[in-house]
């Protein structure tokens, strides 16, 4: 069975559902060239327990956990099964890495998790089961909880986190004209440190990285992406699926993390 990358994939703006775009199109094309996955482990920006807990529903609800959007986008149903299965297994791994677990047994897909998915698959052919992220954790935690999970891959799982490489509304809202220079530098130097597989800088961002406060005000975004690079492990290639900005500040870079 060929190893599945990890993966972390841009959700912006709800809207990306209607209109993805360039960055839809690239992770369309991205997605064809996978071999299929057994099922998918989703990571959403918008999930925040106090420890992980994995989604356990054998049919997932569509979360629409938004307002104010185009009437549109309420309608949208992602029904793909879930995978209490993958659930339970990968909660069983956290929990023999020493991360306490748990499993929700009626959790369905955010935003975060169903527009990222929708991307991939319009299909939604593939079994899916979401974790959560701890927002008050760090993080070095996320990339703990990355490494103890990286043995799915090698069991045809493909581990898909989802945020945004910035993510500041303040400024999305301001719907400032241009590109401000944080998010330039920002993006610059996270794809340099993924190159150079440079892990501790990338873990220590807040304090070393250029414009890394602006990019985000609150960690919740980029946290995804620490899971994704736990999973891919210390010897790892990066494939820039996307690069790009929407909206003026979203960063909707896409990237997977290959293992070697």
């Amino acid at each position: 069975m060929t190893v599945q990358p990890a993966l972390f994939l841009p959700h912006g703006a709800p809207t990306f559902a209607l209109s993805p775009g360039h960055a839809g199109a690239a992770i369309q094309k991205f997605a064809a060239s996978l071999e299929k996955p057994a099922a998918i482990l989703v990571v959403s920006a918008h999930w925040n327990t106090d420890i992980p807990m994995l989604g356990a529903s054998r049919n997932p609800q569509t979360i629409h956990d938004f307002w104010g959007f185009p009437e549109e986008l309420y309608g949208i149903n992602y029904p793909a099964k879930g995978s209490p299965e993958l659930a339970r297994h990968a909660s069983k791994l956290l929990n023999e890495a020493g991360i306490e677990a748990g499993v929700a047994e009626k959790r369905g897909l955010d935003h975060g998790a169903w527009i990222p998915l929708r991307t991939l698959y319009p299909d939604a052919s593939i079994p899916v089961a979401p974790l959560s992220l701890q927002y008050r954790n760090t993080p070095e935690h996320h990339y703990r909880l990355g490494e103890a999970l990286a043995s799915l891959k090698r069991e045809g799982i493909l581990i898909a986190s989802s945020g945004n490489l910035t993510h500041n509304l303040f400024h999305y809202r301001q719907d400032a004209a241009g590109t401000p220079s944080y998010v330039i530098e920002f993006r610059s130097w996270f794809r340099e440190k993924l190159q150079a597989k440079d892990i501790n800088s990338l873990l220590n961002y807040r304090k070393v990285a250029p414009g890394a406060l602006e990019a985000h005000p609150t960690d919740e975004h980029l946290l995804p992406l620490f899971v994704a690079l736990g999973a891919a492990g210390a010897n790892f290639g990066t494939e820039f699926i996307f690069e790009g900005v929407y909206d003026g500040s979203i960063a909707m870079d896409a990237f997977a993390f290959h293992s070697i």
